[in-house]
């Protein structure tokens, strides 16, 4: 059997269990450094952001652009602005010799949301495939600034 050890009379006397928390000055450095740190880092995370915007567009110009070539191909010519984009995944009643869709999926919308526009002849004689951006309109500086083919 065993016996319980002696403790001191400095062993026996406890402490206060009073759980430390943190003081006001320490919470508000803390959120002082993490207001820093975001401001630091924040923008240039959200200057990528917008950047993948635009070349996401910048691609997807490409594969309609290249699906327009297929187009030209089957049919002989590009398609109308009155056909525009749509005839990629529709037949239009005046297309012979059209054997699509020529995008595995629907017509996609730009990174904003918003339709890509087409126009027959474009700037340089060729299809231009374009989207107006973040602000959806012609024009603009930034994200908002027009991506075209």
């Amino acid at each position: 059997m065993q016996f319980p050890l002696k403790l001191s009379r400095a062993a026996r006397v406890q402490r206060p269990s009073r759980a430390r928390g943190m003081t006001l000055i320490e919470l508000l450095v803390v959120l002082v450094i993490l207001t820093l740190v975001a401001g630091l880092i924040g923008p240039k995370v959200l200057d990528q952001l917008g950047g993948a915007k635009s070349k996401t567009a910048a691609v997807q110009i490409k594969e309609l652009e290249q699906s327009l070539d297929l187009f030209k191909l089957d049919v002989g010519r590009y398609p109308s602005d009155a056909e525009g984009l749509r005839s990629l995944v529709e037949r239009p009643g005046s297309a012979n010799g059209w054997n699509g869709p020529y995008l595995k999926k629907d017509l996609p919308n730009d990174p904003w949301g918003g339709a890509y526009q087409y126009k027959f002849p474009g700037r340089n004689g060729a299809p231009d495939v374009f989207s107006f951006g973040g602000d959806g309109k012609a024009g603009g500086e930034g994200e908002n600034a027009d991506v075209h083919n």
